[in-house]
């Protein structure tokens, strides 16, 4: 009998499948940086593992596509993409943790400096050093996580002895409601990031995330930061996605039963069957990604999956490792034990899922289980 520890990567051993496009983020961010007629660079944030993605897969993609410049959260993100990418530029904007500098200059990578304290602490090693390391600056436009106020940003640039040889490789600010248009904040946060960078045109300025680049050139400065929509992701609530979708994921039929009219569907009994019913039961739940505020009861509809064009309702509360779908109406023909359900993808838009989620669309790709079989394509 074979070990224990032996690894078994055959797809029939797998509840499900994710398939990433990596042609379709290749195409997303050329379309993007198409977008840009004002000379700004177009990078890339491949944080939280690219989306979900895959940060190594999603990065080669992306510098094939010609992305130079990229976002990562956390240092342990820049160093594995450093290994890929070792011509690339890396930022990360969680910044510079204690202790960390030596690695941020070992390896190349740049923090974003979101505090006073961080801003001391790199400037003090400028100054032994006695040259510049590149850096971001991060200034805070109202949103009010990280970022020094526009007061402490004026004058630590205006403090000589603060700064010594150190001069930021690019200023940067973050759009709060970006996602909606038309509100005031977005206005407000843009005329003081103008306002508080005019002193200094030498350095080069970023405050657009993928909503900014489709809101206009006056947010796109010098750089700009998508990542949603690299991901097929929505990124202005009001209009259509014109994305192309990078990640389809299916779920394996398990099984298909009856359910008699006025029986209960699921833990906690939250749905009954107003007719009789066929239900699938399908290998994927809450622990691959499918979030559990996505279930269906009594009192709310929930989400929904594709087969063969049919739409097959979510029945009942969403577990752990399974889901009921309603395939009442679905040819017996495509029912078939084994067979893969559409769970996510270009028939069901994760954007489309988060409203019955009450969520974006962001924490849907981002929480894409490890149980699924992870195939890419093309293939690298």
């Amino acid at each position: 009998m074979p070990s224990s520890q032996t690894p078994f990567h055959s797809p029939d051993f797998y509840g499900g499948r994710l398939t990433i496009d990596l042609a379709a983020i290749a195409a997303n961010w050329t379309v993007l940086n198409g977008k840009l007629d004002g000379g700004a660079e177009c990078a890339a944030a491949i944080k939280a593992d690219a989306y979900g993605v895959g940060q190594e897969q999603a990065g080669r993609a992306l510098s094939g596509a010609g992305c130079r410049t990229f976002f990562v959260a956390v240092p342990t993100e820049a160093f594995d993409l450093r290994m890929s990418l070792p011509d690339a530029v890396i930022y990360v904007l969680d910044g510079l943790f204690p202790g960390t500098a030596e690695h941020f200059i070992q390896h190349d990578i740049r923090p974003v400096l979101g505090s006073l304290c961080e801003l001391r602490e790199w400037t003090g090693i400028c100054k032994s050093a006695e040259k510049n390391l590149d850096a971001a600056v991060h200034v805070d436009t109202g949103i009010h996580r990280l970022g020094l106020s526009p007061a402490e940003f004026s004058a630590a640039m205006s403090d000589a002895d603060l700064l010594g040889p150190f001069v930021p490789s690019l200023v940067m600010s973050h759009l709060a409601c970006g996602s909606t248009p038309a509100h005031p904040m977005n206005r407000r946060q843009l005329d003081l990031f103008q306002e508080v960078t005019a002193p200094f045109p030498h350095i080069p300025r970023s405050l657009a995330n993928s909503a900014g680049i489709l809101m206009g050139p006056e947010y796109h400065f010098d750089l700009v930061r998508p990542g949603i929509a690299l991901y097929g992701g929505k990124a202005i609530d009001s209009e259509p996605n014109a994305m192309k979708p990078v990640a389809r994921v299916e779920a394996r039929i398990m099984m298909v039963r009856d359910v008699p009219e006025g029986d209960t569907i699921g833990y906690g009994a939250r749905q009954s069957a107003t007719r009789r019913l066929r239900n699938a039961v399908v290998a994927a739940g809450y622990a691959d990604g499918l979030l559990r505020r996505a279930s269906s009861s009594d009192e709310r509809p929930g989400g929904f999956a594709m087969i063969g064009g049919y739409r097959a309702p979510v029945l009942g509360c969403i577990s752990m490792d399974m889901i009921t779908l309603d395939v009442t109406d679905v040819p017996e023909e495509l029912l078939k034990r084994g067979a893969l359900v559409e769970m996510l993808g270009p028939s069901v838009a994760a954007s489309d899922l988060a409203a019955y989620a009450e969520t974006i669309d962001y924490e849907y790709l981002t929480s894409l289980g490890r149980r699924f079989e992870r195939v890419y394509a093309p293939l690298i």
